[in-house]
């Protein structure tokens, strides 16, 4: 047994103290590349294979690929390395610093999710003189938060390769088989603008945005009589007019309107065939009111999830947790990771309501369970695989 490596409060430490940011604005954003690195000395410390994988077109972003044993089949355990931004005033502790009170352990990113990491390796601990007659693969990525970029280069790479897979992500150890999908949307409309006395003067992009926005909410309807699951707590797509700007002053035609806004698609339900028909639907009101729509991702969208209620890593973590199944609302890496043929499941210690949160944490309670049910997966789906082939 290696001595190199720390214990998890050791490695939880480390990894608290190597602050990993992601954000859409520039001057927030951060490298991964030192967490990458930690964890990658302590993974080939204890006869891991690792490879690190730089997220093409970034400036020290990376994944971390480490694996224990060779051959077909195996385990990822997968966790992204990157932490939202915080309000270190609104902190009652350095979230940067791994702090230990009311049986709590404080720091940015300990439930979501740096925390995950520790526990994952302290589980494959138990396994470094077992034979594996399956690979056992722990997976860090970046840009979660942001653009899933490092999720969406392993999935355009085709690696790693494995039958099963478990994204840590804060559940409260609750295995997850579902999620709806996400996709930001963006329209911009110009017109002309004139005096408002006479409105043949100018083409008004907001009033062509007032057609847009009918067209929208009437889509919402109609997908919402289609579409509806009711393993979701909100079991219809949702559709939501975020934020709006045009015009510059009221006795003035409104020259330019942009419009922001999301939809949240059920499984089952493909992004490209919705932009298409949303495109369909508002490019007739251009000739209409005089005006061009432009149309714009703000990112490329993360599909909607379904993993089947009778899967066989669902049911091995339903048994083990004895929970049942559940579907939530936020979105995880799974569906880039389940495109690779992976049979997958979202399930983590802590909360996603300490998620993006002051104050985040991890229940000190929270951590031996983990390792332990993440040991009961290694040993199932790496080391008795033939049993498990024969169980399928």
């Amino acid at each position: 047994m290696s001595t190199k490596t720390p214990d998890i409060l050791g490695m939880l430490t480390e990894l608290i103290s190597t602050p990993s940011v992601s954000c859409t604005v520039p001057e927030l954003d951060q490298s991964n590349i030192h967490v990458i690195h930690k964890l990658a000395g302590w993974l080939d410390d204890l006869g891991f294979h690792t490879e690190i994988q730089e997220i093409p077109g970034t400036i020290g972003k990376a994944n971390l690929i480490a694996t224990l044993g060779s051959g077909p089949g195996g385990l990822v355990l997968s966790g992204h390395t990157d932490t939202v931004p915080c309000n270190e005033e609104l902190w009652k502790s350095n979230p940067f610093q791994l702090t230990e009170r009311d049986n709590r352990l404080y720091g940015l990113g300990t439930c979501d999710m740096k925390g995950f990491f520790p526990l994952a390796i302290e589980a494959a601990k138990r396994f470094l003189d077992t034979p594996l007659s399956a690979p056992l693969i722990i997976l860090a990525t970046a840009d979660e938060e942001t653009s899933m970029s490092g999720a969406k280069a392993l999935a355009e790479a085709g690696r790693p390769k494995a039958r099963y897979a478990v994204i840590g992500e804060p559940t409260s150890m609750r295995p997850i088989r579902m999620h709806k999908g996400i996709m930001m949307e963006s329209l911009r409309i110009s017109g002309r603008s004139g005096h408002s006395s006479d409105p043949s003067l100018g083409a008004s992009a907001l009033d062509a945005m007032h057609a847009a926005l009918t067209e929208l909410v009437s889509f919402r309807h109609e997908l919402q009589s289609r579409y509806r699951n009711s393993a979701f707590k909100i079991d219809v797509p949702t559709l939501n007019l975020g934020c709006i700007h045009g015009g510059d002053n009221p006795n003035r035609i409104c020259g330019k309107c942009e419009l922001e806004y999301d939809l949240r698609p059920l499984p089952g339900m493909d992004l490209s065939l919705l932009r298409e028909e949303i495109y369909r639907r508002l490019t007739p009101l251009e000739d209409k009111f005089s005006v061009t729509m432009e149309y714009e991702s703000l990112f490329p969208g993360i599909p909607a999830y379904e993993t089947e209620a009778n899967a066989s890593l669902v049911k091995a973590a339903e048994a083990l947790t004895g929970h049942t199944a559940e579907s939530v609302a936020f979105a995880t890496e799974a569906p880039f990771l389940q495109a690779m043929g992976m049979e997958t499941i979202v399930m983590g210690p802590g909360s996603i309501d300490q998620a993006h949160q002051p104050d985040e944490f991890l229940a000190l309670d929270q951590i031996k369970p983990t390792v332990d049910i993440l040991a009961h997966l290694i040993k199932r789906y790496c080391t008795d695989q033939q049993e498990e082939e024969q169980r399928v």
